[in-house]
């Protein structure tokens, strides 16, 4: 199958680029030739229908490409580059992270402060130790998720469900990767701005950035941009909803899911957030040492699995890493087949933006992102061709 790549070695920062679909031929850089054999064989081998994607370093994009189809049921149609993803996990460390970190920047909250002191009802049932740096770092001890056996619904419920929820571990004990973690997080946000997460998350995180097409709950008009997911369990194609069934389930608006993005807004976001953690100017809304914090280890003393406040670092999630890219990068994944990777000492970033789960549920880009981001950093320390 065809797909595009678009040699660009400007800033990503710039305004959105139009649509450009999957098959159209154009240039390309060659040392990005492996990257684009790899995508274009995930989605020939049936682990993608397609994808959306980007490399970065030092400040510009030397590439990007769009891959495959956007949608191949009830009606195909190909990816085009201002496709929007359902962000899933990424949510995670675009969103709550950084609204939490903004709070501690204002001295509003404390990283070692047990949860229970911003959110009383928390400390229930085991859970008064469990601190705020362990619901970042995911070494709070509680379940993956909530359950999702029972037929309960709303935000109401599941806030319900968090404050009763019993730790599987003791607190600090262990990594367990936990949704719980980021909605106890969101909630924590709201409880202490007093505004909704989607709310504090656009006037504080996306307008700063000029994140100008990512948001929660995303309107009807722009449904036809965004790539579907898979059926859910009434047999309705999930388009503009969010795949996570515990965020459908609070409204399509948690700190562990629910934003929707494109490529032009994630490379403004990585690199702004790379460029702030070196020091250079940026829009990104946090200090250069609190990034630095967040994206270094901070898990307790002696563990093995290495966890940033948000931001995985070495754990059995880090294939994005790649078999190349220094221990001192880090990056997150999400569901439903997008992930970003990046590298501070040389600003590199490999964005990947795939619906991975389109339309049954069944594909992998495991494999997809470890090989990507492997061509990626070779591809970016060989000579520039003339």
């Amino acid at each position: 199958m065809a797909g595009t790549t678009l040699s660009d070695t400007s800033s990503g920062t710039g305004g959105s680029q139009a649509p450009v679909p999957a098959g159209t031929p154009s240039g390309g850089d060659e040392r990005f030739t492996q990257v684009e054999r790899i995508f274009h064989n995930a989605i020939a081998t049936g682990n993608t229908p397609g994808a959306v994607a980007a490399i970065g370093h030092e400040g510009l994009v030397p590439w990007k490409g769009v891959f495959g189809q956007r949608a191949v049921t009830p009606t195909p149609e190909p990816m085009t580059w201002d496709t929007l993803f359902d962000m899933a996990s990424l949510t995670k460390v675009l969103i709550t992270a950084p609204a939490i970190m903004q709070l501690y920047e204002r001295g509003m909250i404390g990283l070692d402060v047990p949860a229970a002191h911003y959110l009383p009802g928390f400390g229930a049932n085991g859970k008064q130790d469990i601190t705020i740096r362990l619901l970042l770092t995911h070494y709070s001890g509680l379940a993956p998720d909530l359950p999702l056996d029972t037929p309960w619904q709303g935000r109401a419920q599941a806030v319900s469900l968090v404050m009763d929820a019993r730790p599987i571990n003791p607190p600090g004990a262990r990594f367990v990767y936990s949704d719980i973690n980021f909605i106890t997080l969101g909630l924590i946000v709201e409880k202490l701005t007093g505004e909704p997460l989607a709310h504090y998350a656009s006037r504080h995180i996306l307008a700063p950035l000029g994140l100008r097409q990512s948001r929660f709950t995303p309107p009807a008009n722009l449904t036809g941009r965004i790539a579907p997911t898979q059926y859910d369990e009434n047999g309705q194609l999930l388009r503009g909803v969010v795949h996570d069934p515990t965020a459908r389930r609070m409204g399509g608006v948690a700190g562990h899911a629910g934003l929707f993005s494109c490529a032009d807004d994630m490379i403004r976001y990585a690199q702004a957030l790379l460029d702030k953690r070196v020091g250079l100017p940026s829009p990104f809304p946090l200090r250069t040492e609190t990034l630095v914090l967040m994206s270094t280890p901070q898990q307790p003393a002696g563990r093995s699995d290495l966890r940033g406040l948000g931001w995985d670092i070495a754990t059995h999630y880090s294939t994005p890493r790649g078999a190349y890219f220094p221990p001192t990068s880090f990056g997150h994944t999400g569901f439903t087949g997008t992930s970003l990777w990046l590298v501070p000492e040389t600003r590199s970033f490999v964005l990947i933006l795939t619906n991975r789960v389109h339309p049954y549920g069944k594909a992998s880009v495991v494999r997809l992102r470890q090989d990507v981001a492997t061509a990626a950093a070779l591809a970016l320390t060989a000579p520039t061709p003339e």
